[in-house]
């Protein structure tokens, strides 16, 4: 980037809450960059419809410009704004899960620009749960465009601090709402289709989804797509979710999985590389002299998704060369999300 910018952190406080809200909102109107939790990841927000100010965001990010972006918005109605129509089976799921983590991707009108889209006749809303994203979108007046808040290609952030790490200096300013709740990014689902598809598994099922509108295919794997290739949702192009370490990632039944981290652990260690481990509660007593953090119980998924992140940036800020992760937990609701992006994020994919 070529100017160097100033950013300010917006501490929210019950005492001063609406205030600096209110403040980062109007930054947000006049074209700026603000950092704001939302009950999945720190999200970078843009005016949506503002083309400048969304291209702030690929520079601040060093993001693509192909890849399109998420738009936010604060209520049903500020939808039907953005888009040619909501079918049936649309309208079922925002009844259904918003606010909160799913995405909808539908047809777009002229009013939302090519940049927010990448380029595509289609753009991705949802309407987030946190009550800090939610005012602040309300008050800025504009729907806002948000990738997560991190460099492009690294672990998203859950944390102010992982925001601040990545894009101070590049950004306006962050609101600082404490740690996140899921620590995954959302579900998205094209509704464009009589038969949605899921381009992006998330904290919302697709047991979930078929419990309210019945059929829902798939329509991702848990490979990063070509550069050449044409994608609707984010999350399935370039590489994503990836620290600075090496990840490898041990996958199967626990007992099996613990005998090959301790294989692979012992190589390492002959080998002279800083090796430190995500590994799940289960596993953290037959590794006491290595560096790891918790992912939770392995049959909790759910733990494994709010640690996931902020595992790999604690353990890279460690300097480790080399991260092994613990895929014994669950694989079914949020943990095919989980292993969705710690297999985009990994190096080396061990199955035992």
């Amino acid at each position: 980037m070529n100017m160097k910018k100033d950013t300010r952190v917006f501490y929210v406080d019950d005492k001063a809450r609406e205030e600096r809200i209110k403040e980062a909102s109007r930054i947000l109107k006049e074209g700026g960059l603000v950092a704001f939790p939302t009950e999945t990841v720190y999200g970078l927000g843009a005016d949506a419809l503002n083309e400048r100010a969304v291209m702030q965001i690929f520079e601040a990010k060093g993001r693509p410009a192909d890849n399109p972006l998420i738009v936010h918005v604060h209520s049903k109605e500020s939808c039907l704004k953005l888009v040619k129509s909501v079918s049936e089976k649309a309208s079922v799921l925002m009844d259904s899960f918003w606010p909160g983590p799913l995405t909808l991707v539908m047809e777009r009108k002229d009013i939302v620009p090519d940049v927010t889209t990448g380029g595509l006749d289609t753009v991705a809303i949802r309407m987030p749960e946190n009550r800090i994203a939610l005012e602040l979108i309300e008050y800025s007046g504009v729907p806002v465009a948000a990738p997560s808040a991190n460099l492009s290609g690294r672990p998203s952030p859950t944390t102010a601090d992982h925001v601040l790490h990545d894009l101070s200096g590049r950004i306006d300013a962050i609101v600082d709402g404490g740690e996140v709740d899921i620590g995954l990014e959302s579900t998205v689902v094209d509704v464009t289709s009589n038969i949605p598809v899921i381009l992006r598994p998330g904290k919302v099922s697709k047991e979930d989804l078929e419990a309210c509108i019945g059929e829902v295919k798939v329509g991702y794997d848990d490979k990063t797509h070509p550069e050449s290739e044409t994608v609707r949702s984010p999350g399935m192009k370039y590489t994503h979710y990836s620290p600075d370490s090496t990840v490898i990632l041990v996958e199967g039944e626990h007992g099996n999985v613990l005998s090959r981290m301790k294989e692979i652990l012992a190589d390492l260690k002959q080998r002279g590389a800083k090796a430190g481990m995500l590994l799940t509660e289960e596993s953290i007593p037959a590794f006491p002299s290595v560096i790891s953090h918790s992912l939770g119980r392995k049959d909790m998924p759910e733990q494994a998704a709010r640690n996931l992140f902020f595992g790999l940036r604690r353990l890279d800020e460690e300097g480790m060369d080399i991260i092994i992760v613990d895929g014994s937990f669950r694989q079914d609701g949020i943990g095919m999300a989980v292993f969705n992006r710690v297999r985009k994020a990994a190096d080396m994919i061990i199955k035992v």
